[in-house]
């Protein structure tokens, strides 16, 4: 069975809090996007266990420390998991800001459930999703959210996007998440971005905002560059998405963009098409 992990922008991110345990509170809205990698998992070709084949954008680590691997791992500790081998086709960026990885875990424990039929719910799936990283909760609903605590605390946002275009700029530059962390000063917003999200579009420039952005674009000023050369292309709207590196726009006409970021990764889309599951 094969399926297909999208990826996601956060429309505005604020880091509110440091935590006890060392991780941060933030709020965010999640949107899902319709850039997607390829995950298929078939009948296995040795006796035991599982085989990992990936292709497309390298991805770097031990594959046991691969998310995708490591929710076959939780699942397979509670469920019997027949030999099988996993193609996992990467065309999201890593280190972007995109939630690739994420995605590939969330996604790979939906493909599980469904296709051994575990039995397992929505909040069983939600269970597994929070002990692999503080997205891929959001991607088990897959759907708009405003989302608290580590980004795992999830609720329902209507975001009237659908008749927009997004176009999507990563340049060469990667950034961890613990790097982006150690750049920030957590503050109380004085507006929540849940509020904010029910503005017009066109108000978002100028109350919206990614706490990441001023540290990250300090650093990597090619970043901050993107930023505004997507806001002189007529961006209504325009953002880091997540801890970076990638900048998305949101356009009210098909964006003009061949030649403008000719040394970087581009993606675009209608955002009709991006949302859909």
């Amino acid at each position: 069975m094969i399926c297909f992990p999208n990826a996601k922008i956060n429309l505005g991110l604020h880091i509110v809090s440091r935590r006890p345990d060392g991780y941060h509170d933030l709020e965010t809205i999640f949107y899902p996007v319709g850039m997607k990698d390829a995950l298929e998992i078939v009948p296995g070709g040795s006796s035991v266990g599982y085989r990992f084949f990936q292709s497309g954008i390298p991805v770097g680590g031990a594959v046991e420390k691969n998310l995708v691997i490591r929710a076959l791992h939780l699942v397979s500790a509670e469920k019997e998991i027949p030999p099988i081998d996993i193609h996992l086709l990467k065309k999201i960026p890593t280190g972007a800001g995109l939630g690739g990885g994420s995605s590939d875990a969330a996604f790979m424990l939906r493909l599980l459930n469904e296709t051994f039929t575990l039995g397992y719910t929505r909040e069983d799936l939600l269970r597994f999703a929070v002990q692999l990283g503080a997205d891929c909760s959001f991607f088990i609903k897959n759907a708009p959210s405003f989302a608290t605590g580590t980004g795992d605390e999830l609720e329902p946002v209507t975001v009237g996007l659908d008749s927009y275009f997004i176009l999507l700029v990563k340049p060469d530059i990667t950034i961890s998440t613990k790097e982006a962390y150690a750049m920030i000063t957590p503050r109380q917003p004085e507006v929540s971005l849940k509020e904010i999200v029910k503005r017009p579009v066109s108000e978002w420039k100028e109350v919206m905002k990614n706490d990441f952005e001023i540290p990250v674009f300090k650093k990597y000023p090619e970043i901050g560059n993107i930023k505004q050369q997507i806001y002189d292309m007529g961006a209504v709207y325009a953002a880091m998405s997540g801890s970076g590196s990638a900048v998305f726009g949101i356009f009210e006409q098909e964006p003009v963009w061949r030649n403008l970021f000719s040394r970087y990764f581009v993606w675009t889309s209608s955002m009709k098409q991006s949302h859909k599951k």
